[in-house]
């Protein structure tokens, strides 16, 4: 699902009033995504606004989540989320959640309570669940946000799905330009995989939205296809090092893998050239951590 992160990402950095819109928040005046400024990236939201209404003095600030579908993983980043903004701006957050389609019979949480072992401490907290499949797609269709077209196919309208995906197709054609155009196309084409998984017809509607060749033109998508080679071959440098260390010292170099997965891309040559001289693993993890 490593497209449909990035896409909902790009979506949230560049069109994060929009997703605003479809929990109801109506007339922004300026807004701007904070997630850069927090600490601790491990545990980063996969979004953070700060958004003015009109007629407020001061910002709101929202926590965007985007789920593929209703798991039991939700209430505890929600939860995680409100306490990273919470300590790190000293107010309580605005929680949203996105939900992208269905998953069975798991609903789509809305709150959770929590309570210390002994009882002394309660926890309620409640955030906005927008289920995207029961939003109508007519009205953000007709809601004049280009922002809103990536998610429309995923919404609730009778019928074959063709009609509406050219409907999006012909309003980002109108209302963008390159290279907004085809991120924008993108995107919807990354999502589309959300609903539709059958091949032919998944194949037919990101033919409607330009196929293979909007993507080459978009600089998304060779952010994703460079960062995705990037990814491999830190997977596997990582994998390097790890069956070097195994060769010399035994199966206990695996207990070095948590450590060597948060080592930056750059270190990681240095370190296999160290893992192949070092006298112990206790040298290669003083190396490691330094």
């Amino acid at each position: 699902m490593y497209e449909y992160d990035k896409s909902s990402k790009w979506l949230i950095k560049h069109h994060g009033d929009s997703i605003l819109r479809l929990a109801g928040v109506e007339d922004i005046a300026s807004w701007t995504p904070l997630q850069a400024e927090l600490v601790e990236p491990r545990q980063f939201p996969d979004g953070v606004l700060s958004a003015l209404e009109s007629g407020q003095a001061e910002p709101d600030v929202y926590i965007l989540e985007i789920a593929s579908y209703p798991d039991a993983r939700v209430p505890s980043q929600a939860v995680r989320d409100t306490a990273l903004v919470l300590l790190e701006r000293q107010v309580l957050p605005e929680v949203l959640i996105l939900f992208l389609r269905e998953k069975g019979n798991v609903p789509a949480a809305g709150s959770v309570e929590l309570q210390s072992r002994k009882g002394f401490t309660r926890l309620n907290l409640t955030w906005r669940a927008v289920k995207l499949w029961e939003l109508p797609a007519e009205g953000l269709l007709a809601a004049g946000d280009v922002g809103l077209l990536p998610w429309v196919p995923l919404t609730q309208f009778d019928g074959p799905p063709e009609p509406i995906v050219s409907r999006c197709r012909a309003r980002i054609d109108q209302e963008t330009a390159p290279p907004e155009r085809e991120n924008l196309l993108t995107v919807t084409q990354f999502l589309l995989k959300l609903r539709y998984n059958e091949t032919t017809l998944l194949e037919r509607l990101r033919n409607l939205l330009g196929g293979r060749q909007a993507m080459i033109l978009s600089p998304l998508y060779q952010e994703i296809v460079e960062e995705a080679k990037r990814e491999g071959s830190m997977e596997a440098r990582q994998q390097d090092i790890l069956e070097i260390l195994e060769d010399r010292f035994g199966p206990a170099a695996n207990d070095l893998e948590v450590e060597l997965k948060a080592v930056p891309f750059d270190r990681l040559k240095e370190l296999i050239r160290f893992a192949g001289k070092c006298n112990s693993l206790a040298e290669f993890r003083e190396r490691l951590l330094s």
